[in-house]
């Protein structure tokens, strides 16, 4: 029996953390220190990208690199409809037109041979820009997107918010991390709390890019630089120049510290993360309830663990659930469906696979605190909300 609330995601805060947070507080510094500095080349180095630039969240992240891809209004971009609305609103922002593309029945990412479809059903360069998530932490594969965007002529924006420690096997054998940006233009990270990484907010871009990342690096200050290399004149120390209209998109000191002493123990997340979708797997193996696809070529990062169920039971099941103290989620709306976006002509029935999957989804508890004694009286509810 089990008496307090099991939520479906949870930040785990040790008392590493907590003593790094403090002082990073009784440091000379609360924002703009040597500490963020530190967080971008220790992910960056673990990521195995160039160039890594922390910010305000995941949703800044994308607009960020919506605005160093030189995104104006009119511009076409595809992404999922499978996916928190930002993955969208990032590029919106700035006028861009969105074009939903289905999932992938098996592993609900977005379905590359739909994509190549639609593609091909417009001139190229019709499109500037595809956003492909990593669902749930499901690596997209990046290799195929590649070939597409070299023919195509669009630039990839992998929202990997779900995926930091993710990876997966190219057709030549070698592994690579998702956000290394071997195939990929730009990634970006979210350290959101129910996140691998909990900042409290905070996110990430990477790139092998430099001229994408002095971009972002600008944008997310106000547009502003002081960079000597870069100033059209030098009045002296005091001087800087505005070049372009950015935004307040920095994190602090403390998010910081907290994120470098998270980074450590990613690679623990994500064992425990696939040790806890193993238990749940081998639990309802053979049952009516559909477990999470994953190749053998990837390693899943489990941000969620997402079942399929009898669309008619879902909300009995989500219902019985917290009745028991279960937390569990429906994760995503499609927002194709949105009424923002449906004033753009987007309607049901347009993406009917991802709407399947709306119907029958729900999120199971997924954090490496989740303990055997949780999990398993999660496991022995939805068992019993099924007769099974």
């Amino acid at each position: 029996m089990i008496d307090h609330n099991i939520p479906y995601g949870h930040q785990y805060i040790t008392d590493e953390d907590v003593k790094v947070v403090i002082e990073a507080l009784k440091s000379d510094y609360m924002t703009q220190g040597p500490l963020i500095g530190q967080f971008e080349r220790n992910f960056a180095e673990y990521i195995g990208s160039k160039y890594a630039c922390m910010v305000s969240n995941g949703t800044a992240a994308l607009h960020l690199c919506a605005m160093a891809l030189d995104i104006k209004s009119g511009d076409k971009v595809i992404t999922t409809p499978i996916t928190f609305v930002a993955s969208a609103n990032g590029f919106r922002y700035l006028g861009a037109e969105i074009v939903f593309c289905d999932i992938d029945p098996k592993n609900y990412c977005l379905d590359l041979d739909k994509l190549e479809a639609l593609l091909k059903a417009s001139p190229k360069g019709t499109y500037k820009a595809v956003v492909p998530v990593d669902f749930a932490g499901y690596p997209i594969d990046e290799e195929r997107l590649r070939k597409l965007a070299d023919e195509y002529g669009f630039a990839i924006v992998v929202d990997a918010c779900h995926a930091p420690g993710g990876s997966f096997i190219d057709s030549k054998g070698e592994k690579q991390m998702v956000g290394n940006c071997k195939y990929a233009d730009l990634t970006c990270f979210s350290f959101h709390p129910v996140k691998h990484i909990a900042t409290g907010e905070g996110g990430a871009v990477t790139t092998n890019n430099k001229s994408l990342y002095d971009k972002v690096a600008l944008y997310r200050t106000h547009g502003i630089t002081k960079d000597p290399a870069l100033l059209e004149k030098n009045d002296g120390g005091w001087y800087y120049e505005m070049q372009g209209l950015g935004y307040n998109y920095r994190i602090t000191e403390m998010q910081a510290a907290l994120g470098i002493s998270q980074l450590k123990r990613l690679d623990w997340s994500i064992e425990r993360r696939n040790a806890i979708a193993r238990k749940y797997d081998e639990a309802f193996a053979g049952t009516i309830v559909k477990t999470p696809f994953r190749a053998e070529n990837i390693t899943h990062a489990f941000h969620l663990y997402v079942i399929q169920v009898p669309a008619e039971q879902r909300k009995g099941l989500y219902d019985f659930l917290r009745a028991n103290k279960i937390f569990s989620q429906v994760l995503y709306i499609p927002a194709h469906t949105m009424p923002y976006y449906r004033q753009f002509g987007w309607k049901e029935g347009d993406m009917p696979v991802a709407e399947a999957y709306y119907k029958h989804c729900l999120a199971l508890p997924m954090f490496p605190s989740l303990t055997d004694e949780e999990q398993e009286w999660v496991i022995a509810k939805v068992k019993e909300y099924f007769n099974l």
